[in-house]
C-alpha cells in the first residue's frame, strides 16, 4: 500500500511528543501469576528469576557437567540417563539453568528436543519463551521459526518484537510482515526501532513493495511523533531504488521543511539517483543543499558525481571536479584516481592520465590491477602497443597475474587498430595461461576480425563461443550480420539474424540501419525500403543516413529509368 510522500509530513506534524502507549505493550511478569487465557497460554508455576531452594548449587554444578558432556561428546543422548539415573532431568528449573550455562543455543536446543523425547518433560511457556529468545538473541531466526511452529506456544509480545527485527535483519521480510500482523492482533505497537528494521529488512533486499506497506501499517498502528529521520532515508531510498527519485527529493524537501535535518546518507542516495537520470542541475542543488544544512559532502558523495559525469561521457567537468577536491584539502582514493584515469584514457588525454598515474603514486597510492587496466586501455586506444606491453609486463612484475581483463584489454586495442593477428595469438594464451575468455573477449574479436572482412574467422569464432556454453550477447551477432549484408550474402545474413532473435536477442536500432544502407550498396534498394516500413511499423527512428542512402538510391533508379525511357523513344 504506497503512500503518498506529504502524508509523511502531515502525521510528523500531528504529535511532536512521544508514542502513544498501548496498554497491552508491557512486558508481561513470566511467574506463577500468569493466568490461563492469556493468549491462549498454557498455566505457568515457574518464577524464571528465583531458583528454587537448596537446589540452585546441586543444579548449577550438574549443568556444568552435562554442558560439558553435549559439547564434547558426540552422542551423548544414548548413555545420559544411564550417567545420572537418579537426577530428575524433567524438572523445568533445571532446563533453565542448563540455559544459561551453554554457551551454544543450537545444544541447548537439541538437548530440550532430547528432554522431550526421552524424560517426559513438559515444556510450559515460560520455559520455551527463554529458549526462543536465545534462539532469537543468537540470531538464529530460521530455526527459531521451526521452533515456534512445532512447539504451538505464543511467545511474549516483547519476544515477537525483537524477533521481527531478527527476521528484518537476515532479510526475511515476509515472515516478519506476519508477525507485525500478529502483534497487530493482540494490540501491541512495536517501537519506531522496529519498524525501522523493517523497513531496511525490505530495501536491502529491494523488496520496495513491502516497504510501502510496512510505511501503511506504520502509519494506521500510531506511530507518529518518533518517526525520525532514519525512517525518512529508509523511504527516500525505497523511492530511489523505485526509480522515482524526484519523489524521494520532495519528500527531502518536505522534512528540510519541518526543521528536521536528514542524514547525508539520504543526500548520497538521491545525489546517486539522479547522475543515473543525467539531471545534474539536480545533482548542484543536491550539493548546495548539503553544505547550506552543514552536511559536508564527504569523498563517496562526489565519487558518486564525478562517476556520474563520466558516464555522461562529460570528463572535463568531473576532471574540473576532481582538481577541485584536492584544492578544498579532500584525498582522493584508489577508485577515484583509477575512475579519472579511465575516463581521460577514453578521451585519449594520455599526458592527463598519466600525470595522475604518477600522482597517486607520488601519495603512496599504488594502483591496483584495475589502474593498470585502464591506463593499457588508453595507450592500446592511440595505438602506443609498446607503452601498453611494457606496462602490461610491469602489472605482471607487481604480482598481478594475467587476467580475463587484461586480456581483454589487450585484445581490444589490437583489434581497434586491425591487429586482429596479434590479437588471436592472445586468445590462444589466454587458455595456456589459465585466464577464462568470456563473451567480451569473443565479441571484441568478431568485431575486429568482421572490420577487416575476415567472415569466416568471426564465424568460427562465434560457432566456438556457443560451444563453450557462454550465453552470446548482441554484439556477438550483429557484426556479422552487417557484414553479410555489405558482401551481399543476403540468406546467410537473414538465417543469423533469425538464430539471434530465437535467443531472445533484440538488436540496436542502428544494426537495421546498417543493414538497410548495405542493402542500398548492393542494390537490394526494395529489401532496405521493406527494412524501413518494418522499422517505421514497430516505432523504431531511422537515423538521417539511413533515409539520406535510401533517397539517393532511389533517386539513381528514377533517372535510370526516365534514361532508358529517353532511349527508347529516340531508338524509336
Amino acid at each position: 500500500m504506497a503512500r503518498n510522500a506529504s502524508s509523511f509530513i502531515t502525521l510528523l506534524r500531528q504529535n511532536s511528543a512521544r508514542v502513544r502507549h498501548n496498554p497491552n505493550t508491557h512486558i508481561r511478569n513470566l511467574t506463577g501469576e500468569t493466568k490461563e487465557g492469556d493468549f491462549g497460554w498454557k498455566k505457568s508455576h515457574i518464577n524464571l528469576n528465583e531458583p528454587l531452594p537448596n537446589e540452585d548449587q546441586n543444579f548449577t554444578e550438574i549443568a556444568k557437567e552435562i554442558c560439558k558432556i553435549t559439547r564434547t561428546r558426540p552422542r551423548w543422548e544414548q548413555t545420559l540417563l544411564s550417567e545420572y539415573p537418579s537426577f530428575n532431568f524433567s524438572d523445568p528449573q533445571f532446563f533453565l539453568t542448563f540455559l544459561k550455562q551453554q554457551n551454544n543455543v543450537l545444544l541447548s536446543l537439541r538437548f530440550f528436543n532430547w528432554l522431550c523425547s526421552s524424560c517426559r518433560f513438559s515444556p510450559v511457556q515460560s520455559i520455551c519463551n527463554e529458549l526462543f529468545d536465545a534462539l532469537v538473541d543468537a540470531k538464529a531466526c530460521k530455526v527459531a521459526k521451526s521452533f515456534l511452529d512445532c512447539k504451538d506456544f505464543n511467545p511474549e509480545p516483547a519476544s515477537l518484537e525483537s524477533y521481527c527485527r531478527c527476521l528484518c535483519e537476515v532479510g526475511l521480510v515476509e515472515e516478519a510482515l506476519d508477525v507485525f500482523n500478529k502483534l497487530k492482533i493482540v494490540g501491541f505497537c512495536p517501537s519506531i526501532k522496529t519498524w525501522n528494521a523493517a523497513l531496511v529488512g525490505c530495501v536491502k533486499i529491494r523488496r520496495t513493495d513491502l516497504v510501502w506497506i510496512f510505511y501503511g501499517e506504520m502509519i494506521e498502528s500510531g506511530v507518529v511523533a518518533n518517526v525520525d529521520v532514519e525512517t525518512v532515508g529508509h523511504l527516500i531510498k525505497a523511492f530511489c531504488d523505485d526509480n522515482k527519485v524526484l519523489k524521494g527529493y520532495e519528500l527531502l524537501q518536505q522534512i528540510l521543511e519541518a526543521g528536521l535535518p536528514p542524514e547525508k546518507e539520504s543526500f548520497n542516495r538521491l545525489i546517486t539517483g539522479f547522475c543515473k537520470e543525467r539531471q545534474y542541475a539536480r545533482v548542484s542543488e543536491l550539493l548546495h543543499m548539503m553544505i547550506a544544512k552543514n552536511q559536508w559532502p564527504d569523498i563517496f558523495t562526489y565519487q558518486e558525481v564525478i562517476s556520474g559525469l563520466m558516464k555522461k561521457r562529460k570528463t572535463l567537468e568531473s576532471f574540473r571536479i576532481f582538481n577541485d577536491l584536492k584544492n578544498r584539502g579532500y584525498f582522493p582514493d584508489r577508485v577515484m584516481y583509477t575512475t579519472m584515469i579511465h575516463g581521460l584514457c577514453k578521451m585519449r588525454c594520455l599526458g592527463g592520465a598519466r600525470k595522475l598515474w604518477f600522482e597517486m603514486i607520488q601519495k603512496g597510492i599504488l594502483p591496483n590491477e584495475y589502474t593498470y587496466n585502464s591506463l593499457i586501455y588508453g595507450y592500446c586506444k592511440i595505438g602506443s602497443f609498446d607503452e601498453a606491453r611494457k606496462l602490461y609486463k610491469d602489472m605482471r612484475d607487481r604480482g598481478y597475474r594475467e587476467s580475463t581483463i587484461s586480456y581483454n584489454t589487450m585484445i581490444s586495442g589490437l583489434c581497434l587498430h586491425g591487429r586482429t593477428d596479434e590479437a588471436l595469438n592472445l586468445l590462444e594464451e589466454m587458455s595456456q595461461k589459465g585466464a577464462i575468455r568470456d563473451v567480451i573477449t569473443y565479441n571484441s574479436l568478431i568485431r575486429g576480425l568482421c572490420k577487416e572482412g575476415k567472415l569466416v574467422e568471426s564465424k568460427n569464432l562465434l560457432n566456438g563461443l556457443l560451444a563453450q556454453g557462454l550465453q552470446p550477447s548482441n554484439p556477438s551477432f550483429t557484426p556479422i550480420i552487417v557484414k553479410l549484408y555489405e558482401v551481399g550474402d543476403i540468406q546467410e545474413a537473414k538465417k543469423l539474424w533469425n538464430d539471434m532473435r530465437d535467443r531472445g536477442l533484440e538488436p540496436l536500432d542502428r544494426t537495421r540501419d546498417h543493414i538497410i544502407v548495405a542493402l542500398c550498396e548492393q542494390g537490394y534498394v526494395v529489401e532496405g525500403m521493406e527494412w524501413l516500413i518494418e522499422m517505421l511499423k514497430n516505432k523504431l527512428e531511422p537515423q538521417k543516413q539511413t533515409f539520406e542512402k535510401l533517397i539517393q538510391c532511389l533517386t539513381q533508379i528514377d533517372r535510370c529509368k526516365r534514361l532508358s525511357l529517353e532511349n527508347s523513344v529516340c531508338t524509336r
